[in-house]
């Protein structure tokens, strides 16, 4: 039997089209694979800040730069990010899979360095916990959103082509706010909570109706990203309330 797919004919069963024992088993490796990325995130980014690997390497990238630092990184992280992705989704072998998934942890790991090490190093945060805090409430509205579709079991993909225009508008956004030294403020950041709330949600139903069974890599990917973009604007909101206080 073949399965009509984004416009190609698929030999593969998409999930909404597969036994139950095959739904059960992606669905459990999906979630594994993300669990898996959070974990080595979590620890790579514990290693670099508790050591002086960390600290070298934000002296490198921003001694002199400023923000020209800053639109670097984020080059280097949307062309390796499309290139993880391709990997994860398209390689034909599945170590090459695994690649564009490490790849992807590692990118974050990068980009999230500058962040974290304020938050854990600056005396303005010292003993507020802002990163732990940051972390269950994204995990607890990470697990909340994910349960949410599951119980209701509606297909989300209509969601595509608009978060696919507010992901654009607000990257320019931030590309603007880092050329003229802007300060999107606090607003910003909620509603970009708001956006990664709604990537969460579309990623999750495309778990339950749109990915094939063999791609639990790709799609521990893209659930992994919109954790990540959740989990960086909840920080920068504590942070800024923390600054408040």
């Amino acid at each position: 039997m073949a399965y009509l797919e984004e416009g190609y004919i698929s030999d593969r069963p998409t999930v909404a089209h597969a036994l139950p024992a095959e739904r059960v088993t992606f669905i459990q490796r999906t979630y594994a694979h993300v669990a898996g990325a959070i974990l080595a995130f979590a620890g790579l980014e514990a290693l670099l800040l508790q050591t002086s690997l960390g600290d070298q390497f934000l002296q490198f990238m921003f001694a002199g730069r400023g923000n020209v630092g800053l639109l670097v990184m984020m080059v280097l992280f949307i062309g390796g990010g499309y290139l993880a992705q391709y990997w994860a989704h398209a390689a034909a072998t599945r170590q090459m899979q695994y690649v564009g998934l490490a790849l992807y942890v590692l990118l974050e790991v990068v980009i999230f360095l500058p962040i974290l090490t304020i938050a854990d190093k600056s005396p303005t945060f010292e003993g507020q916990h802002v990163i732990a805090k940051a972390g269950i409430l994204t995990l607890g509205v990470f697990a909340g959103l994910t349960m949410a579709v599951f119980f209701t079991g509606q297909d989300f993909s209509f969601l595509g082509p608009i978060l696919s225009v507010a992901g654009f508008m607000a990257l320019g956004l931030i590309v603007c706010a880092l050329l003229f030294r802007l300060n999107l403020g606090t607003w910003f950041s909620f509603a970009m909570v708001g956006l990664a709330a709604a990537y969460i949600i579309y990623d999750t139903s495309n778990i339950i109706h749109r990915y094939h069974t063999d791609q639990y890599v790709g799609a521990a990917l893209e659930l992994f990203a919109s954790v990540a973009l959740l989990f960086w604007y909840v920080l920068r909101i504590f942070m800024f309330t923390s600054r408040d206080d």
